[in-house]
This record gives structure tokens, sequence and C-alpha cells, in this order.
């Protein structure tokens, strides 16, 4: 329900919430500019809020989507956590699940308060993904957790600074807990250095404007917001829509898939997602904390709905989430979760897109492809240090939708194409791998009247000896394959495999530890996105372009789009495509 206020000159407002929203995006560009992590400094992940006193957000720039809608969570941990002992000069850290409302334990979320005069104003806050958290896992992933204590180390909300004061010993611990202390410390004082800047700027508003005008501007900015969101949720029609999405599986059982249910139901410009029928939490760590839920329903409503609207509170006021507790999308204490924000949070979208689809399919996008990640660990004789990464090279291809191709080379939906892939040369200084192939991948994307976008091909060479890798993605399994709309082709799964340096093939499949060595060779085909209605209406031209750029084979032009192309001179055969496609 929208909030009542007093009346303030719409000019103001834009102004100030304009200013909101720069301050937030220039938070993010510090963490970019002074992180130490290729996770955040090529990778971008990581995402910047602001709060206001009533802990409403008013302002953030995900600069990964699927962290829109976890930092009100983290922030309520806090404040309820140090209710009456929280002061000026106080900096918060937090990266639990379960203690502190966090999405997932690789996750660093930071929150400074900002005081006014004594009186508490807003919160500026930072989070990011840390390369190392400790525990037996790859760059933060353990297929073999069963606990959450096995994944890595655990902080509740705790104050790093204390009135000002750098806390010694909470840093001592963290850093005791890690193999890259460096480059760990250096990365909480990226997060620390953004919430800061954060500070400044917001002061500097306070003192331009006055507190009284900025919480006129706050009421008026989420109303506004959440007036927008009900309007859009009004255009799609009142209803209940069904649709389930697999993952598949939780690295344990891996003849079992697991279900994400949904139940959409749209009424009187209110949408709830209820994800009763889920299955039950599972044993590895595909669940999915209830912030990371939240989020990627935020997440699959907004890529659906008009994309220039602000994702601040107002417009999560008109979104109900029905997660029950002990369910793959609201696990409970202690069960492992660190891969939710990959496999848990795409199966969520897809399901509401699928579920969304049943109403607007001219809205909706069909599916993209999932991640299937390669991340390691193990000494680097190059540099003479131990490392650990996320390759983030391989990135699949976004779902076409109505009027549009699917975007080339995107990467996994959580991302929504914000991720960047590294540079392959500043990678082999850092790893010890050697790029053989990284390109599009033929074939790869859903055909359709407009097509999914382009896979990519990823290759490369190991140059060291005992380097412990997992994958942690999914969409290998035909059932969990890319899926097409209103008469579009879904795509192919994605595939894995390894050449080892004697020859031998294996397949290293997904959840699972695998040791590479010198020589060996890791093939990752990440394959494209869903395509969006029938082929056979896809321009004749457009089929002969996307043959001529190598994007598909003449025999998919012919098999999937009806269009017979002459292989020597690529001319097109007009009257059997005619033939073919009257059929």
């Amino acid at each position: 329900m929208m909030a009542k206020t007093n009346y303030i000159d719409p000019i103001t407002v834009s102004i100030i919430d304009n200013r909101l929203d720069t301050i937030a995006e220039e938070m993010g560009k510090t963490m970019l500019r002074t992180s130490r992590s290729p996770i955040f400094s090529e990778a971008r992940d990581f995402a910047a809020a602001i709060f206001d006193r009533e802990i409403r957000l008013v302002a953030q720039k995900p600069y990964i989507a699927v962290l829109m809608g976890t930092t009100p969570f983290v922030v309520r941990a806090i404040a309820k956590c140090y209710e009456g002992d929280i002061n000026e000069g106080d900096v918060y850290l937090v990266n639990d699940p379960y203690k502190g409302g966090n999405n997932h334990l690789p996750d660093f979320t930071m929150a400074k308060p900002v005081f006014e005069h004594g009186t508490l104003a807003f919160w500026s806050v930072a989070k990011g993904h840390l390369a190392d958290i400790g525990g037996t896992g790859t760059a933060g992933y353990n297929p073999l957790a069963v606990n959450i204590w096995e994944e890595g180390i655990r902080i509740p909300p705790v104050k790093l600074y204390d009135r000002g004061n750098y806390q010694r010993s909470i840093w001592d611990m963290i850093i005791a807990n890690v193999r890259q202390n460096q480059l760990v410390e250096g990365d909480i004082h990226c997060l620390v250095g953004a919430v800061t800047l954060g500070e400044r700027r917001l002061l500097e508003l306070i003192e331009k404007y006055g507190m009284t005008t900025l919480d006129q501007a706050a009421d008026s900015v989420l109303n506004a917001t959440e007036c927008q969101v009900r309007n859009e949720i009004g255009n799609i029609p009142d209803g209940v829509y069904y649709a389930e999405r697999f993952m598949d599986n939780d690295g344990f059982d891996r003849g079992k898939m697991v279900k994400v249910g949904l139940k959409l139901i749209v009424e009187e410009a209110t949408i709830t997602f209820d994800y009763s029928s889920s299955d039950p939490q599972v044993k590895g760590y595909v669940n999915s904390t209830l912030a990371n839920t939240y989020s990627s329903s935020y997440l699959a409503l907004f890529t659906t709905i008009d994309p220039n609207i602000r994702h601040n509170e107002g417009a999560f006021r008109p979104v109900k989430i029905v997660a029950p507790e002990g369910t793959v999308v609201n696990c409970l204490e202690p069960a492992p979760c660190n891969t939710c924000t990959i496999c848990a949070a795409s199966t969520i979208i897809e399901s509401a897109w699928l579920a969304l689809s049943q109403a607007v399919p001219e809205l909706t996008q069909a599916a993209w492809a999932r991640s299937s990640t390669p991340v390691s660990m193990g000494f680097n004789p190059r540099i003479g240090k131990f490392y650990s990464d996320v390759h983030f090279f391989p990135k699949g291809g976004a779902g076409a939708t109505f009027g549009f191709d699917g975007w080339d080379h995107m990467g996994v939906v959580i991302c929504t194409g914000r991720s960047r892939a590294p540079d392959p040369e500043l990678h082999e200084l850092a790893d010890p791998f050697y790029t053989l192939s990284y390109e599009y991948l033929q074939d790869s994307p859903g055909a359709g009247t407009w097509r999914g976008g382009m896979g990519t091909k990823y290759i490369f060479r190991v140059e060291a000896d005992g380097i412990v890798s997992n994958n942690f993605g999914d969409g290998l399994l035909s059932e969990t394959a890319p899926f097409g709309l209103v008469g579009g082709k879904g795509a192919k799964p994605s595939t894995l495999r390894i050449i080892k340096a004697n020859g031998e093939i294996i397949d290293p499949e997904v959840h699972k530890y695998v040791t590479l060595n010198k020589g060996d060779i890791y093939e990752v085909l990440e394959t494209g996105g869903g395509g969006y209605g029938d082929p056979l209406k896809r321009p004749i031209e457009m089929v002969w372009a996307d043959v001529r750029n190598e994007m598909i084979s003449i025999e998919s032009a012919l098999n999937d789009y009806g269009v017979m192309i002459d292989p020597q001179t690529l001319k097109v055969d007009y009257a059997k495509t005619d033939e073919l496609r009257n059929k």
C-alpha cells in the first residue's frame, strides 16, 4: 500500500531520485576500480544500494541482477541484531544466509549507517562476491558439502568498525580462515571504501536538501514506482498460471532432477509467486535461500515489464512470495546453498517466465542458456602463488522474444548480460591455463522466427599439476536445456568434457571434483538461447545471413528453417525453399 506523503514539487523529486541512483552507481564504480579480484574488476559480481532510515530500499545498482532483492534482508537483519546499538562510524559485515539474511556465503555484504546530527538518516550498502571464503570448496563451491559449515566461513552481522574504530580481531579472524589473504583483505577494503564513499555523498545530499525534503522525496519516488509496477501488472490478464522447471541434480542423487514448481497468481494489480509445489530441500548445495528466491522472482518479473522502472522498495510492494520453509526455494539451516544464485535462481526465473508466457507471450522471453562454469584452485607456478578463480568465459545465449533475436554471448540470466568475460591474456597471467579456443558455437541457438542468442565454445589447456576443479553449472540435460516459446525450438543442452594428457576423455559432470594436471584440455560447449515463433516464418535473408556468418550450418538452415542453400555457392534455392516451407 502506498504511503502518505506531503507535497513536494516533481522536479525536486526527480533530481533527488537521480542523485541517489548516481550515488549507488558511483559506489559500484568504486568497487570496480579498487578491487583486487577479477570477480569484481572484470566479472562485476557486485551491487550497491541505499536505504533510508526506515530501511526502505530507495536506490540501487545491481551490477549482477540477481542481487537486486537480497540487500533488504541483510540490512533488516543488521538492524534487528544491533537494535539500540547502531552508532555513527559503525561498519557492519554479513555473509551468513541464515543468521544475516544473505543469499549465499561468497557474497559479502557491507553496510554503513549514515547519521545526520546524531540521527540515523540512511544506510550505505555494498555487496560483492569474494574469490575465497575458506572451507574446502573451490573458490567457495564445495559439491560435497552437506551443510553450510562445509561451504566456508559464516559471518553473522558483526561490526567491522565500531564507532569508527577498526576491529582488528574481526579482520584477523576472517583472514585466518582464507587462503588468499591479500586478495580477500583487499576486497573487504574495497567494500568498505564503497560504503564510505556512499556515506560521504549522502551527507552532501543531506546538507543540500535537508532530511525533511529527502524523506518526502523518498516517499514520492517509492509511491510512484509502486504505481508504475501495479499498472504494468494490470496489463497482465488476471488468472492462475502454473509452470515447473528442474535443476539437473543436487550433486548426490545424480539420477533425480530437482523441481521448482510455481503457481503464478495475478489479481487486482498484485502478483503472487507461490512455490508451494517445489521439491523439499535437498542434500546438496543447490538449495535456494529465501533472499535468493525473492530476488530471482523480482528479476523474472522486471525483465518482463517496463525495463525503465526503478528497482526500489516501491517496485517490490505489489509482489508477494509464497515459499514454504524446508523446500528447495526456502531451505532451512544448516542446508548448503552456495550455488543458489546460479542453479536455483535460473530455474526459478525460467519457471516464472514459462508461467508468464501463458498470460503475456508477447512480453516474455524464451529461456537463456544456464551456466556451465568451471571453478578451480591450486598452485600457480607462473607466479609462485596459490590461486582460486571462477572461469567466467563460457557464456551462453539469451532467449529470443517477440520481434527480436536473443543476444549473443550474454551469459547466465542472473547477470542479464552485465557480467563481463575476462580478458584471456590477463586470465593467463593470473591462472595456470592457456586458452586454445574462445568463439561462438555454431548451431547453438534454438531456432525460431527470432532465433536464440549464440552460445560459446571455450577450450583451455592446463599448465600445472594438481589443480582442483568443479563445475557448478546446470543445463546439461534435455529437460533443463533452454526452452523455446510460441513454436520456437529449444536449444540443445550444454556439454562438458576433459581430454587428459594421455588422450583419455572423461566427463567432468557438474557438482563434482575433478583433478586437472598439466597438458589436460577442458572443453565447455555453452549452448544458445531458446527460439521464439515458428522457424519456418523466419525471413530467408536472415537465415542466409546466419549461414554466411557461420552462426548456423547449412544443415540447420535446411532442417530447422526449411531454407535450401547450395554448399558451394551459398546461394539460396528459392523454389526448393518455397516447396519445403509450404509442405
